[in-house]
């Protein structure tokens, strides 16, 4: 099945919360450049003030990104769009797979679990012991997201 038949009947909302996953082109692990991933973590801050979409955490491992965010303006897939096509403009090269996974958080799920969840990955990928060792994270619920 094609990737844009994957698409067809999402709906994307104004003021929803998704945890998106997007991977490098063949899971190259380009991430393990502090310097390149500095990059993409500058398009998410970029895209905040923008208006677009408010990022409560994210983490971006060596070859994908783990974003848990709300979206403001415009389609989910245009965020991405701009994500994906800024920071390979920027780091000088295509970096990314087309596709993405996106989830819609329901009103039930708990999103400090979720963010918690996601920033351990490196921890859960043994890149380092504690999880403030890794550069490339971040949450809104620094706090809340360090202390379980």
């Amino acid at each position: 099945m094609p990737y844009n038949d994957l698409r067809i009947g999402r709906v994307s909302q104004s003021g929803v919360a998704y945890h998106i996953t997007t991977v490098t082109q063949d899971r190259t692990p380009y991430f393990a450049s502090l310097k390149y991933g500095r990059k993409v973590v500058r398009e998410l801050m970029v895209l905040q003030a923008e208006g677009y979409a408010e990022t409560l955490c994210y983490v971006l491992m060596p070859d994908h990104l783990h974003w848990l965010m709300v979206l403001h303006k415009g389609k989910l897939s245009n965020t991405m769009r701009l994500l994906k096509g800024r920071s390979a403009r920027s780091i000088g090269h295509a970096v990314w797979q087309p596709n993405y996974f996106d989830h819609a958080v329901r009103k039930d799920e708990d999103m400090h679990k979720m963010a918690r969840y996601i920033v351990a990955n490196p921890l859960r990928a043994k890149l380092v012991e504690q999880i403030g060792d890794y550069a490339l994270w971040d949450a809104v619920w620094l706090d809340d997201t360090l202390s379980g």
